[in-house]
């Protein structure tokens, strides 16, 4: 059989208009697993409320990231894309979940090719309903209809593979350098409380109460806190960070339904109100910087955290298209190629 590989990061509109940016939104939140309500009652939030509105808001917000090239989200995942390939025989196509260059279109680009196999690569370290798991039931379902002859592996979440540790460890501490931080924020993408429950395959374990992170189960294996939680602490030990230094909170709520706590931004707040007068942010949810990163976290978590009384503050870059993380992820790619065997990892 031909091997190949597609690579799946989240999407993006195709310019920072709201008439791009209306289709984009509505394919995304009306997502049954980004919005997981009765079809009828997402139909009516969505359509009848956030489209109404959010749209030229957000249209706005990409407007001050965007680049000339295009989408900062989808030229770093090509420039990664094309570095991946040159380090693997193997062909790699790209596809986004949301938007114009779809899943649909990377596995025919995949199947001009001869390809029959394929390593279905979600470009997210956790775990979560809205970002593996759509991507991976997307991918089945447009493989199911339109290329049946295919066959697909899934690469599983990596946040806790030594070497991936390693590099997101060594792209934080070239961040860090020439920075005398008071505190180190690790800001992942939030999600609703329900999606954990909603994950948790013993329907038992995850109680959200502060201990069923730090109690091993099968759980931990789709349970995005926990996972987020752990990123925060192996990073932090291979850093060697003070504890006391250190933190993890939520950004991008959407709603008033309970999400992840403490969120982001009124973290900002504390800790300036606290005494803090030097913040460093990394977003380890995230390998390519995007909206959520360069806009919601590089400027408006700065402007939030000096409104609060902060002084110093940056945000460290996402690994993007990095030598070292590109040659990492090719090296999992030649490894599944030679001997299906996938990365490792532990899951405590």
């Amino acid at each position: 059989m031909q091997k190949g590989v597609l690579l799946v990061n989240l999407g993006s509109p195709d310019s920072p208009t709201a008439k791009d940016v209306k289709p984009y939104l509505d394919e995304f939140l009306m997502d049954e697993r980004v919005i997981d309500v009765n079809p009828v009652l997402r139909n009516i939030i969505v359509r009848g409320i956030i489209l109404n509105t959010r749209p030229k808001r957000s249209a706005e917000a990409y407007s001050k990231i965007w680049w000339d090239e295009g989408s900062p989200l989808i030229v770093i995942s090509k420039r990664f894309a094309e570095k991946v390939q040159k380090h693997t025989q193997l062909p790699v196509a790209l596809g986004m979940r949301y938007g114009s260059m779809s899943i649909k279109e990377g596995l025919q680009e995949l199947k001009e090719k001869g390809v029959d196999e394929v390593f279905l690569v979600p470009l997210y370290p956790h775990y979560a309903m809205s970002s593996c798991e759509t991507v991976v039931v997307k991918a089945m379902d447009v493989q199911a209809e339109f290329f049946p002859e295919m066959q697909m592996t899934t690469l599983p979440a990596f946040y806790s593979n030594p070497d991936f540790v390693k590099i997101l460890s060594q792209s934080i501490a070239e961040g860090l350098k020439g920075f005398d931080y008071d505190h180190i924020l690790f800001s992942y993408h939030g999600i609703p409380e329900r999606h954990i429950k909603k994950s948790d395959p013993t329907k038992s374990h995850c109680k959200l109460d502060g201990k069923c992170c730090q109690t091993n189960s099968v759980a931990h294996h789709t349970c995005y806190k926990h996972q987020c939680l752990d990123t925060t602490e192996l990073v932090k030990k291979e850093l060697g960070l003070p504890e006391e230094k250190v933190s993890t909170s939520f950004q991008s709520r959407l709603g008033s339904d309970p999400w992840l706590q403490p969120f982001t931004d009124k973290e900002f707040e504390r800790l300036a109100q606290e005494g803090v007068k030097k913040l460093a942010v990394i977003t380890p949810a995230f390998v390519s910087d995007c909206l959520e990163t360069l806009e919601e976290i590089a400027m408006e978590g700065k402007h939030q955290f000096q409104e609060a009384g902060g002084e110093d503050y940056i945000h460290i870059s996402c690994l993007n298209d990095r030598d070292d993380w590109a040659e990492l992820m090719a090296e999992w790619i030649n490894q599944w190629e030679k001997s299906g065997v996938l990365p490792e990892y532990h899951i405590q």
